[in-house]
């Protein structure tokens, strides 16, 4: 996948440092080694063999194929940030984690960009709660703009973009290095949406 970067609290020149280069190393790996060839292929997994149903989006296609990836590299899935059980499932949840690095795939709505950002800092940060992870940089993987409308996502998930518009008036919040990452659209194919039942979409593959 091609995708941009935007770094805040200079975390590119930090995760270069010795302490984090495997591991930077290992994530940029995963988004490199993600083919367009393979989204078509797992999108398209997903039809129903009768009326070739498939997601609207390819959201789905690659949260499946990164996670397959960071489990491979033996990455943390799921890790929960604290270890009270109070403070349990998908809201006190990270994506993946490995060692000094916290990762969340933000492909929801734009109404969480700011509980996005803030959970990797909760993962690095010491606090009140007792941690189960503690990690030292964190990193938002997103959509560009281009990729929401091309990939078929909807209309109201945070983009890169908006990312990108919450740092200033979080500056003050956000106190550790956070890597925003921006998945360009595909160069070989694109969605387009058909309609299958009176509001249910499918996301069908148009090869460019």
């Amino acid at each position: 996948m091609n995708y941009i970067t935007h770094s805040f609290r200079h975390a590119d020149v930090i995760l270069r440092e010795p302490q984090f280069r495997q591991q930077y190393d290992d994530l940029l790996a995963v988004l490199d080694n993600v083919t367009e060839a393979e989204i078509i292929d797992k999108h398209q997994s997903y039809g129903h063999p009768d009326i070739g149903k498939t997601p609207k989006s390819i959201s789905k296609a690659i949260n499946d194929l990164l996670k397959e990836r960071f489990l491979r590299g033996q990455w943390n899935v799921e890790s929960s940030i604290f270890q009270d059980t109070r403070y349990s499932g998908d809201t006190w949840r990270l994506d993946f984690a490995k060692d000094d690095i916290s990762i969340e795939v933000a492909f929801n709505h734009a109404s969480v960009i700011a509980w996005n950002l803030i959970k990797p800092v909760l993962a690095s940060e010491l606090n009140h709660v007792r941690k189960d992870i503690q990690t030292k940089v964190g990193v938002i993987i997103s959509a560009t703009s281009e990729m929401k409308q091309e990939g078929g996502f909807d209309g109201a998930i945070g983009t890169y973009e908006k990312f990108l518009d919450y740092l200033p008036p979080l500056q003050n919040i956000l106190t550790v290095p956070l890597l925003i990452i921006g998945l360009e659209r595909p160069a070989t194919f694109k969605i387009r949406h058909e309609q299958y039942l009176p509001r249910k979409k499918i996301g069908r593959i148009v090869m460019l």
